[in-house]
């Protein structure tokens, strides 16, 4: 019989998994415990687990799929070909909800976030369970969503670096060296759950078929929704903590208010299948080839 124990963080989203010591050794039935819980939870963490290096945390994320390149622009840590190394000190500011690589026609099916070091205080993590965003819609507007398509990319907006530094310019050069861009249905449907999810987030730039001003405006009521506080969790973190997110299913940001104190995670992410739409419609890459990324999970 499994010892976990699985205690919800918030009413909607999150929960803290305890009994468990992650890695790439942990027996199925517990591996399979853990990737219900995800899909119930949306986003599971865990506790002190220091243990946990570059190749561990590769091992532990290798149970719950095949793992993508770090990054399909930014390369990984040190030659590591899975790990995405998240220094704040070198002009990383994801400062605003999205959900991990949307750009790309096969978004990952999950993220592993390990801390390294943190703040003091501050940077905290949000994550939205965009799930329940939708079922709490007027049926009206979840009638509209369901038909609507956006086009995501990477194309840095630069106005955003007014006033930056070099290590932040230099880096939005690199994240946006290969541009990508995918139009996604605006409602995909979970392919393990069968939930409709709002797929959203920073990277998408405009909703087919409609003027900018319109798609602007609808974005924004979209967004505003979604990131409802009554949708979210704060996850605050100590050295070793370890976040897992369904990214079918959730939106994520930092909480960047931790001035110039260090703040360093390593993520590996897991490969996705393409969004489908309500309508059976999948995604369709528009610029972009991400098959050195990720392959197209079945």
């Amino acid at each position: 019989m499994s010892s976990l124990s699985i205690a919800p963080v918030a009413g909607r989203i999150g929960a803290q998994i305890t009994g468990v010591r992650l890695g790439g050794d942990l027996p199925a039935d517990v591996v399979a415990e853990i990737r219900q819980a995800l899909l119930r939870h949306k986003v599971i963490f865990f506790r002190g687990q220091e243990h946990l290096d570059e190749q561990s945390q590769v091992a532990f994320a290798t149970l719950l799929g095949e793992p993508t390149t770090a990054h399909p622009t930014v390369p990984g840590l040190d030659g590591n070909t899975h790990v995405l190394d998240l220094d704040y000190r070198n002009g990383q500011k994801v400062d605003r909800w999205h959900t991990d690589v949307t750009f790309v026609d096969r978004p990952p099916l999950a993220s592993v976030l390990r801390a390294v070091t943190v703040p003091d205080a501050g940077g905290d993590t949000l994550w939205t369970n965009t799930v329940t965003a939708y079922e709490h819609l007027p049926a009206e507007l979840r009638d509209l969503l369901d038909r609507l398509r956006a086009v995501h990319t990477n194309a840095y907006d630069y106005a955003r670096l007014a006033g930056a530094d070099d290590q932040a310019r230099k880096y939005a050069e690199v994240f946006a060296s290969t541009v990508f861009e995918t139009e996604h249905p605006v409602v995909r449907v979970h392919p393990e759950t069968g939930e409709r999810s709002i797929l959203l987030g920073d990277f998408a730039k405009r909703l087919v078929g409609l003027s900018s001003s319109t798609s602007a405006g609808l974005l924004r009521l979209i967004q505003e929704h979604v990131t409802e506080v009554e949708n979210t969790v704060r996850w605050r973190w100590a050295p070793g903590d370890v976040a897992v997110w369904d990214n079918r299913a959730t939106q994520h940001r930092v909480v960047h208010d931790f001035g110039d104190q260090p703040r360093r995670l390593h993520r590996v992410t897991i490969a996705g299948d393409v969004p489908v739409g309500v309508d059976g419609r999948p995604s369709v890459a528009l610029a972009g080839d991400a098959a050195a990324y990720s392959p197209i999970a079945a």
